[in-house]
């Protein structure tokens, strides 16, 4: 019974520890391929902060055009709150 329970070990510890090096370097290679993973962003809307305001509310800072944008995310929809020029903002 201890020969079988560590013949087991012996056996599968190895594969465990394959099928988890294995996943790390495939996260690796694929992580330059999700968006935002390595390459600088090329996109017109950047995401700078959120932050939540109650149960499913959220207000967004979004840089588009060179405007700052402050929205707010919701259920029902994305509501502009406030905007200001890009070269105005701290």
């Amino acid at each position: 019974m201890l020969w079988t329970y560590i013949l087991k070990l012996v056996v599968l510890l190895p594969l465990v520890c394959g099928l988890m090096i294995g996943c790390l370097y495939l996260w690796r290679k694929l992580e330059t391929r999700m968006p935002g993973g390595g390459k600088p962003s090329t996109r017109l809307v950047t995401v700078k902060e959120t932050m939540m305001i109650s149960p499913g509310v959220r207000l967004a800072v979004l840089d588009f055009d060179g405007r700052r944008l402050l929205v707010s995310v919701a259920r029902g929809g994305v509501t502009l709150v406030d905007k200001t020029e890009q070269g105005s903002v701290q």
